[in-house]
């Protein structure tokens, strides 16, 4: 008797244990495409971005002129003249790798214009996420469109502190 209300109470204990932590799996991506918004700035950025890389490849074709043109002249152009027009590739050179850096890369134009139409679709997910992870009491909420990211987690499940004073850290 004593053996079955053992293993009933522990039963029960297990089963609340694994009652207290709920958790939920989401894919933004798939949530993203279905909304007709994230549709229409993504398209923009489509055309923006098309918009730049023509920009891009049109002045590389200068360049690539210049180039050849340059190459046919040279041994007909004076020290002073290779000069000059070696000078002028190297600027030409240079004012396409900024234009692409300020396009293109790392806090440029399409990252800004991305943070403008995108991000505030990307709020309103994060809201409604937020929204139905407390409305539901889950502990946390996975997002698995780019690998497993945790889009929301109960703060009282992080146990950072804990980790920081066990390692004797304040």
């Amino acid at each position: 008797m004593k053996k079955i209300l053992f293993s009933l109470l522990a039963f029960m204990l297990f089963a609340a244990g694994l009652q207290a932590q709920r958790y939920a799996v989401i894919d933004t991506k798939y949530i993203l495409s279905k909304i007709p918004d994230y549709q229409d700035a993504d398209k923009k950025l489509q055309l923006v971005s098309e918009q730049w890389q023509k920009e891009i490849d049109d002045k590389q074709a200068i360049l690539d002129k210049m180039y050849k043109d340059y190459d046919a002249e040279q041994f007909m152009l004076s020290d002073e003249l290779k000069k000059k027009r070696e000078d002028e590739l190297f600027n030409k050179e240079k004012e396409i790798r900024d234009l692409q850096k300020k396009r293109f890369g790392y806090q440029g134009d399409l990252f800004k214009e991305r943070e403008k139409l995108v991000k505030p679709l990307q709020d309103k997910v994060y809201n409604a996420v937020q929204k139905i992870a407390v409305a539901r009491s889950y502990d946390f909420i996975l997002d698995k469109s780019e690998g497993i990211t945790v889009i929301f987690a109960d703060p009282k499940l992080d146990k950072s502190d804990d980790v920081l004073r066990e390692l004797g850290v304040k």
